[in-house]
């Protein structure tokens, strides 16, 4: 069971505890990705709390059951103060340590965890799963049109923005060839991985593509890292590729680097995969808070 909780701007949670009623412990924040609803990390933070950690899961602002205008609207900025209201709430909880705070982020929020914990001399461990580290020089099964269609949506929404104009939505997933985010072979697993296979979902399948302009700009630092970071990557990661997502572990002054074999959604659609890396991550997160 988990505590339904609302911090910050409007941002709206579940806090999973321990059974056992063993003091003040350790908690995970967890912050998902681009788009991404917390539903989606239920199974992560049940298994952070079945080994005796304290897990908050979370919608940034604009997304899910949390409040912002507009809706699905990816703000950068935002959402790291949405992580650091998070982390002060969590401080503040009475079955917390307050010294004991990890952050946990996946994919944008991999990028974003290791940024808000290089400014937050308190965060005693970090991991980043396939994280983001700027867009791929080439998107698989993208076409050059296909390529010029998107900018061009993204130049749109970004001008109706600038005119106080409601966002022009596009389709995070899509079949190959369509005006999507992600449009590639892997669309259909991307979508059940997301959307789930439930009636309910506080996932939705667009986006305002005008974030893409921020994003573009948007890198993290792990060079300013003093906490423990462990990156977990995929060895067929197209979306956050390896070339780019394990130097964060090499310019991390106290970085560790895992690989796992699939694609960046195998952490969600492949129950193996997602074990064997909460495991690791589990191990990694008591050897970082057992000081």
């Amino acid at each position: 069971m988990a505590d339904h909780v609302t911090f910050g701007a409007g941002c709206a949670g579940r806090l999973f505890l321990p059974e056992s009623d063993s003091g003040r412990v350790p908690c995970v924040v967890l912050c998902h990705g681009f788009s991404g609803t917390m539903d989606r990390l239920f199974p992560h933070a049940e298994a952070f709390a079945a080994a005796g950690l304290a897990a908050l899961v979370f919608d940034y602002r604009n997304f899910g059951e949390s409040a912002g205008e507009p809706r699905q609207f990816v703000d950068i900025d935002g959402q790291q103060e949405d992580i650091r209201a998070a982390v002060t709430f969590v401080r503040g909880h009475g079955r917390v340590d307050p010294d004991r705070i990890l952050l946990w982020g996946n994919s944008l929020g991999g990028a974003h965890a290791i940024n808000v914990a290089a400014h937050a001399p308190h965060i005693a461990a970090v991991v980043a799963q396939i994280p983001y580290n700027g867009f791929p020089r080439k998107v698989e099964g993208r076409s050059a049109w296909a390529t010029l269609r998107l900018q061009g949506a993204i130049l749109w929404d970004a001008l109706r923005g600038r005119l106080g104009l409601s966002p022009y939505y596009i389709p995070m997933i899509g079949a190959p060839g369509e005006l999507a985010v992600t449009a590639t072979a892997e669309a259909e697993q991307h979508i059940r991985t997301l959307a789930g296979e439930e009636a309910q979902t506080l996932w939705r399948n667009d986006v305002a593509p005008r974030a893409f302009l921020r994003m573009a700009r948007y890198r993290p630092a792990p060079e300013r890292l003093r906490a423990p970071l462990l990156v977990c990557i995929a060895a067929q990661d197209h979306e956050t590729p390896e070339e780019k997502t394990r130097v964060l572990a090499e310019r991390a002054p106290n970085g560790e680097l895992k690989r796992y074999p699939g694609t960046h959604f195998s952490f969600y659609t492949d129950p193996a995969i997602r074990d064997k890396a909460l495991s690791d991550q589990i191990a990694f997160f008591a050897e970082s808070t057992s000081g």
